[in-house]
Order: structure tokens, then sequence, then C-alpha cells
């Protein structure tokens, strides 16, 4: 899910999807990729502190990228955006999935 050039109406979109398939508050897997830079996968997971997230890492078969799982509580499909949101604003060249 990289963000199109219209993003307000792509994030529109995604909360519609998001109220229509879950009941809120609900685990949510986030997922993003990013060049293999620690202190750039230590600002995404940042991102998520003090919520309970649970992250998991791993690297491309040739070390140059690393995926980032986040599977975290979320309570509303605002909190979701939000967080894709301040990572896109946060961390320069990552990939939302």
């Amino acid at each position: 899910m990289s963000t199109p050039p219209n993003s307000e109406e792509f994030y529109k979109k995604l909360k519609t999807q998001l109220q229509d398939t879950a009941l809120w508050p609900t685990e949510y897997l986030y997922k993003f990729i990013v060049i293999s830079d620690k202190e750039k996968i230590k600002s995404i997971a940042s991102i998520f502190n003090h919520l309970g997230a649970v992250i998991d890492t791993k690297e491309s078969k040739n070390g140059k990228y690393t995926s980032v799982s986040i599977n975290v509580r979320m309570k509303n499909p605002d909190a979701v955006i939000e967080k894709y949101k301040e990572v896109a604003e946060k961390v320069e060249g990552v990939i939302s999935l």
C-alpha cells in the first residue's frame, strides 16, 4: 500500500474499508519495507512504542531491504491511518503494504 498521489482520497477509502471489515478495537497488522538501515527500523518501532506492539523484522534474501511487521491493537480506523501517516512522515523511503 504505497501512498498514491491523491493520498487523502486513498486514506478515505482505507477508512471505509477498515470500518466495514472489523469490529473496533481490533488487532491490526502493519507491514512496511525499508532499506536495511538500523536507524530507519528503529524509527518505525519507536512510532509504535508503548502500544504493546509485537514487531517482527525480516531481511530480504540479499540483505538490501528489511520488512517490518507490526501487530498491535488499535482503537479505530482513524488511529490506524494516523500511524500510517506518522511513519510516512518520519521515515524516508518507507513503503507501506
